[in-house]
């Protein structure tokens, strides 16, 4: 899943998408009603975020611990995950890395 850039700690994922690819830090892990979840933040060709959109996937590893990403589709899942995340943000003050 993640490539580690050798700069700096950030962790990154390349995303398979039907238009390419697109690499996104992550954020953050987190949990929300007893499933795992994961934030990415969409950067550009320059490694850059100029919005601040975080994409939301759902997130599970298997026995030997490799993660997978899964999208969403349930929009009430969704939102539940989205206002897990936002709570986060509020309480560990990780706007500073958006």
């Amino acid at each position: 899943m993640g490539k580690k850039n050798e700069d700096d700690d950030e962790m990154y994922v390349q995303l398979e998408l039907d238009d390419g690819t697109v690499d996104c830090s992550i954020v953050a892990i987190f949990e929300c009603d007893g499933r795992d979840y994961i934030a990415l933040l969409p950067l550009d060709e320059n490694g850059e975020n100029e919005d601040g959109e975080v994409w939301i996937y759902g997130h599970e590893e298997d026995e030997e611990g490799n993660p997978s990403l899964h999208y969403i589709e349930d929009e009430e899942e969704y939102e539940r995950a989205s206002d897990a995340f936002d709570e986060l943000l509020d309480s560990q003050e990780f706007d500073e890395l958006l």
